[in-house]
């Protein structure tokens, strides 16, 4: 494997003394791991009892910074972190998952060790503390199994840490559908849609209609449902079509609150939930029964603004139903008789 170079690490040179007669300088040790500059202040500008906690803190940091500038000085491009210094990317790229998987992926680390490194950056708001790009559970496996986080430490902005962790779930197919598609709705209302672009690898029509997709199924819902990782996209695409119709999103959301969905595997959860979007409601129009002489109802005449529907009900007249579709061609011919008759 070729190592990987990290620009800027390295040490710089110790800020010069005064001249000779003055006071002995501050001396500043610039920690490009930590993103700051590690201080140690004169004794002369603080009280005793603030001197030792600054030089113990500092101390600290640059233990931390000059132990992982060691490793990379060695040609380790891969670095141990402790897990709690390592808070997670600010923005949320993934809904909870099955107990299983995670708990499969901490068996494979307990067994063979974590093998794939995570990418972090330093953090930019807190001074000796790390962000994850990508990697989140494998950070939660190595936590929970107390050992320290195998990580490549790289100096980035918001937007290319953002392309970073989209491209790695991309190239990993590590993401639902629904998971990618409010991925790319979060990135494109920070970043704007090249940077979803590059990061998820789509085309524009592709991006335009995920996020149509997502916009269109309320947050609460998707919640509600998961991640639904064997799914694909079909499902969502037709979910977001159905609660369109009058009275599906209700029938969706009552479905998603029964008593035991929660206890469904998140893609069954889907199902349920497309299931109760398609009987939802009453027909678009105003549907009419028709009904014989006995009151029974053998047919609904719907009506709307493009069209006429007639549904026969095959269970009360199947007979019924065949004599109207065999009917159609000696009707119509019915009709232009009529019509020439007219004119």
């Amino acid at each position: 494997m070729s190592r990987k170079h990290f620009p800027n690490l390295g040490q710089a040179p110790l800020v010069a003394e005064r001249e000779a007669g003055a006071p002995r300088a501050s001396r500043m040790h610039m920690r490009p791991i930590l993103g700051a500059a590690d201080l140690v202040e004169d004794a002369e500008a603080k009280p005793v009892g603030v001197i030792g906690q600054s030089l113990a803190a500092a101390d600290e940091r640059s233990r931390r910074a000059g132990d992982i500038e060691r490793q990379l000085s060695e040609g380790q491009a891969v670095v141990e972190l402790d897990p709690a210094m390592i808070d997670p990317s600010f923005i949320s790229d993934r809904m909870p998952s099955a107990a299983g998987v995670q708990a499969t992926l901490l068996d494979a680390i307990r067994d063979h060790g974590q093998q794939v490194p995570i990418l972090v950056r330093p953090h930019p708001e807190a001074e000796g503390r790390y962000q994850v790009a990508y990697g989140h559970r494998r950070l939660k496996a190595v936590k929970e199994l107390g050992l320290r986080a195998r990580a490549v430490v790289r100096i980035m902005s918001d937007e290319e840490l953002a392309v970073a962790q989209g491209q790695e779930n991309n190239e990993r197919q590590d993401l639902s559908y629904i998971e990618k598609a409010r991925f790319a709705q979060r990135l494109e209302q920070r970043f704007g849609r090249a940077t979803v672009l590059a990061a998820l690898s789509l085309y524009k029509g592709d991006l335009s209609y995920m996020l149509s997709v997502v916009s269109r199924i309320p947050a609460t819902l998707i919640d509600a449902i998961g991640p639904a990782p064997s799914s694909g996209r079909r499902g969502w695409i037709e979910l977001a079509d159905l609660i369109a119709k009058k009275g599906a999103l209700a029938s969706a959301e009552e479905a998603a609150s029964d008593a035991g969905f929660d206890a469904l595997a998140s893609d069954e959860r889907l199902k349920r939930v497309l299931s109760a979007a398609k009987v939802s409601g009453p027909p678009a129009g105003n549907g009419t029964k028709w009904t014989d002489a006995h009151g029974r109802t053998l047919a609904t005449i719907t009506t709307t603004a493009t069209k006429v529907s007639l549904t026969v009900d095959k269970k009360t007249a199947p007979d019924f139903a065949a004599f109207v579709v065999d009917r159609l061609q000696a009707l119509y011919q019915e009709f232009e008789a009529g019509e020439r008759r007219r004119r």
